[in-house]
């Protein structure tokens, strides 16, 4: 990972579209700090599409969609992404999986959600898991632990012997049925609702993160940002971004974005 300074000034200037993780990425120490909320503010005034992408509940992308300074949002880890029409004053909503489908899987979560805390001590069912609609969080560091690797494992592997995918945030394992994640799901939004495609525009999109679950975001865009915190997850990995930032956290997403629109010069305070 290179320095956050080491971004070229010619590829910052052509950033289109801002996707950032939330937690431990805009939150700092648990909290969303001013700085980051007003760096996101910045960027969407700046003519950036700026889009969440977290492994947090429906419950809270729906608020986020409405009521943040942001372009949408995609949760659950890529199970749908929701967008605010404010001229329509209507939610669209788009899941990976039918209703039918989200069904069948929340009986089988349900049972994950009993058998996984009963077999690893320490670990308990996130308290925001009342708010999901297609996965399971398992806490680890959020209201419990910090548990270790160890215990960690345990959790993605009593995920995968049911045939679940599981992935490790900063703070939870999610587990979920279905071949989709965060990058396929920023794929489909950027494309149904900005005529983006992601594979041709690449080099026209950051993406900022600081966990395990962000791999197939850093190893899809060239100028993938992590925030300082990064490199405690560096040897978990699977593709570390290209740059790090000086400070971790909302304090580092705030300086990518300072750095992302002093390249755009006096375009910053223009429209899309």
């Amino acid at each position: 990972m290179k320095p956050l300074a080491a971004f070229p000034a010619a590829a910052r200037a052509g950033i289109r579209c801002l996707l950032c993780d939330i937690d431990d990425t805009l939150t700092l120490r648990g909290r969303l700090p001013a700085t980051a909320y007003a760096a996101l503010e910045a960027a969407q005034a700046a003519g950036l599409i700026v889009v969440p992408v977290t492994g947090r509940p429906a419950g809270w992308c729906d608020l986020i969609a409405r009521i943040w300074p942001v372009d949408g949002v995609v949760g659950e880890n890529g199970a749908f992404f929701y967008r605010y029409d404010p001229a329509g004053r209507r939610m669209i909503r788009r899941y990976w999986k039918s209703d039918a489908e989200r069904a069948a899987d929340r009986v089988k979560l349900e049972a994950l959600a009993k058998t996984i805390p009963a077999a690893v001590p320490g670990a308990g069912v996130a308290a925001d898991q009342p708010f999901r609609v297609a996965d399971l969080a398992i806490d680890f560091a959020e209201d419990t632990g910090p548990l270790d690797d160890a215990a960690i494992a345990a959790i993605v592997a009593a995920f995968e012997a049911e045939g679940a995918e599981a992935k490790v945030s900063s703070i939870h394992v999610n587990g979920w049925f279905g071949a989709y994640d965060k990058l396929g799901m920023s794929g489909r939004m950027l494309r149904e609702c900005f005529g983006i495609d992601i594979r041709t525009a690449a080099e026209q999109i950051v993406f900022v993160g600081d966990s395990p679950n962000d791999a197939p975001m850093f190893a899809a865009f060239p100028h993938a940002v992590g925030v300082a915190n990064v490199a405690a997850f560096a040897d978990r990995i699977a593709a570390l971004p290209a740059y790090v930032t000086p400070s971790a956290g909302g304090a580092g997403f705030a300086e990518l974005v300072a750095t992302l629109l002093s390249a755009r010069g006096a375009t910053s305070a223009g429209g899309r």
